[in-house]
């Protein structure tokens, strides 16, 4: 965890009674929609999303094994998705149509490629 000094102490998590084995996505997207919702209001723009995503990939190059900011851009991306329009059922069965779909492409062998940059699918 990235040490934020004396003035800015992170709460330590709080132990959940769920195991990530079994954790309910599409209720844990019902709730954090919840919460957005009452703290940031409707009209939360994707331009104020994206420009969120942008201070916390800032942060993730700052400390990219801070495992909290990488967190933080996936909530800021169900965010968004919900905001586009999408159920937490949408978003939850997309993840696993998407990863479904990387699966079936063809890769590039990643020990070729160069570190700093993407690995796209060969189209």
């Amino acid at each position: 965890m990235q040490k934020l000094g004396p003035h800015k102490k992170r709460p330590e998590p709080k132990p959940r009674p769920t195991s990530a084995v079994v954790y309910d996505l599409v209720a844990h997207l019902h709730r954090q929609r919840e919460f957005s919702l009452n703290t940031f209001g409707p009209g939360y723009s994707t331009s104020r999303i994206l420009d969120h995503v942008r201070h916390e990939l800032t942060e993730i190059e700052a400390a990219p094994k801070d495992l909290e900011e990488w967190i933080d851009l996936m909530m800021l991306a169900a965010d968004g998705a919900w905001r586009a329009g999408y159920s937490p059922e949408q978003i939850a069965a997309m993840l696993d149509i998407k990863l479904t779909k990387n699966e079936q492409r063809d890769w590039p062998d990643w020990r070729e490629a160069d570190p700093n940059k993407a690995i796209e699918h060969i189209k």
